[in-house]
């Protein structure tokens, strides 16, 4: 039996974003601290994994992925906001560092969005790899049923203060009124 090891995914800030031309594409757009200042979801599933997971969707679906980070805000419903409308497609995902994570479409309100996965604890990699797939499938104009997610009460009380704790590291790295960073991903 091999050992099979994967290769390790790296990412380069390459200058501010543009706003996208492809309609075959679809943006996911990353909070200010992912993969750079916290690098693993709140039950600890590597941001690395997270967004091959996420590409891997996407390609499935015949379409293209491209990355942003999105510096103004740790709210996940603004992130997906801002990665929709710098999609050439207009369909977005906004993830944080924890893991909540949104499908967005960039003619709706930042609080509206396509598809909400609040529980982060609950979110494994089947499932991201299940959002990129979803988030194309709209991009193409389709209407595909919502991703499965499973529901445990428990999960809010017994994450609640590791996620504000979370969200007080992301926050931190938050650059008022900055535009969304190209990012470069090689595997």
């Amino acid at each position: 039996m091999k050992n099979f090891v994967m290769p390790t995914l790296q990412i380069e800030e390459i200058g501010e974003a543009s706003v996208g031309t492809r309609s075959d594409e679809v943006v996911i757009g990353i909070g200010p601290s992912f993969f750079k200042h916290q690098t693993k979801t709140i039950v600890g599933i590597k941001h690395d994994e997270v967004l091959r997971e996420l590409i891997a969707g996407i390609e499935e679906e015949g379409l293209h992925a491209r990355i942003v980070r999105v510096l103004r805000t740790s709210d996940v419903s603004f992130m997906g906001n801002d990665a929709a409308k710098f999609s050439g497609s207009g369909i977005g995902i906004g993830i944080q560092s924890k893991g909540t994570t949104i499908i967005h479409q960039k003619d709706l309100l930042p609080l509206n969005n396509i598809e909400l996965f609040p529980q982060a604890p609950l979110l494994d990699l089947e499932t991201f790899r299940l959002i990129g797939k979803n988030a194309a499938k709209y991009a193409k104009g389709e209407s595909p049923n919502p991703v499965p997610t499973r529901n445990d009460q428990m999960a809010r009380p017994k994450f609640m203060a590791i996620a504000a704790l979370l969200h007080i590291k992301e926050t931190k790295h938050i650059v008022e009124n900055s535009k969304p960073v190209q990012i470069e991903v090689k595997f």
